[in-house]
């Protein structure tokens, strides 16, 4: 397959000098990734292949078998852990493809999408490693006053400025953008990545336990060395599935084990780590006491549990 010449659906061929292996790790979403495929099929310029990685206890692979126009790879994963999924998912890819994506199996993404991300990387310098798709339907959530007040920013707990990272371990959330802008980190939903990037950096083994902030340890080890982007105009939707997740306290102690690790492995501040740490979790228990809300009791009860441990 010639990399370098794509036809998009209306015919039309269009010289590319970059394509996308796109990595998808799954477990037990068969209708999700049903509808991702869906929208995969609908693309102006489809990925040159995708890499589905199952770790569902009942195999997908009918489903992928329902949309023989995408040249897919199918990989069985018994362990779930969408880390170690994802990075059994690049080792898979195809040595012809010039950039790696990854998406979550609850997404789907504009028609345009992955035309408008080539289009991007096409005008990209080589120091741009990373470029992240747009998030169309971001829900709205009202930051608390710590996260808006000038003495978290000045303290290096929160920074106001989206998809930065503050001296603290803590990312700032990135939403939609209305025009392409350059940030610190990003989110694993709907990126992609030079493949040259992820030769060098896979996502760290300390994630793959449970992948929470494994795409913020990634995308900001890569960014280090050079940019990241989020494109404007290739948009996708996120919506995020109740299955497959761990218990509300045992996300408390991931929270906390995590962030921590983060700070540590990339010489961020302990100190407000720390504090960010104890102010979140006083958060939770507060909201938890004040709503009744048995989730939240739980998350506190975990995050509690893990900064004793430490």
């Amino acid at each position: 397959m010639d990399l370098s010449l794509l036809t998009n659906v209306k015919g039309r061929m269009v010289s590319m000098t970059h394509s996308i292996s796109l990595v998808i790790a799954t477990k037990d979403r068969p209708n999700d990734l049903r509808t991702l495929f869906q929208s995969l099929c609908r693309q102006t310029i489809p990925p040159a292949e995708v890499v589905v990685v199952d770790a569902s206890a009942q195999p997908v692979e009918s489903v992928v078998s329902e949309f023989p126009n995408l040249h897919v790879r199918y990989v069985r994963h018994l362990t779930p852990s969408a880390a170690a999924q994802r990075n059994a998912g690049i080792l898979a890819c195809s040595s012809n493809t010039t950039l790696i994506g990854f998406a979550d199996d609850d997404t789907t993404f504009e028609p345009r999408s992955f035309e408008n991300m080539l289009a991007f990387w096409e005008g990209a310098t080589s120091e741009v490693l990373g470029a992240a798709f747009n998030i169309l339907n971001y829900p709205e959530r009202r930051s608390t006053i710590l996260k808006r007040s000038k003495l978290a920013e000045r303290l290096g707990l929160y920074s106001s400025r989206p998809g930065r990272v503050a001296l603290s371990g803590w990312q700032s959330v990135i939403g939609q953008v209305a025009e392409t802008q350059f940030v610190d980190w990003l989110p694993s939903t709907a990126v992609t990545f030079r493949r040259e990037a992820l030769t060098e950096h896979l996502f760290d083994h300390l994630f793959e336990s449970y992948s929470y902030l494994e795409d913020l340890d990634l995308s900001y080890t890569i960014g280090r060395s050079g940019r990241l982007a989020v494109v404007a105009t290739a948009g996708f939707c996120h919506f995020p599935s109740e299955s497959g997740r761990v218990s509300a306290q045992q996300f408390g102690r991931y929270e906390v084990r995590n962030r921590i690790y983060f700070v540590r492995k990339h010489g961020l501040s302990l100190s407000r780590c720390y504090l960010g740490l104890c102010i979140r979790t006083m958060m939770t228990l507060f909201n938890g006491l004040a709503g009744l809300n048995k989730a939240l009791l739980a998350r506190a009860r975990g995050n509690l549990a893990e900064l004793a441990s430490f």
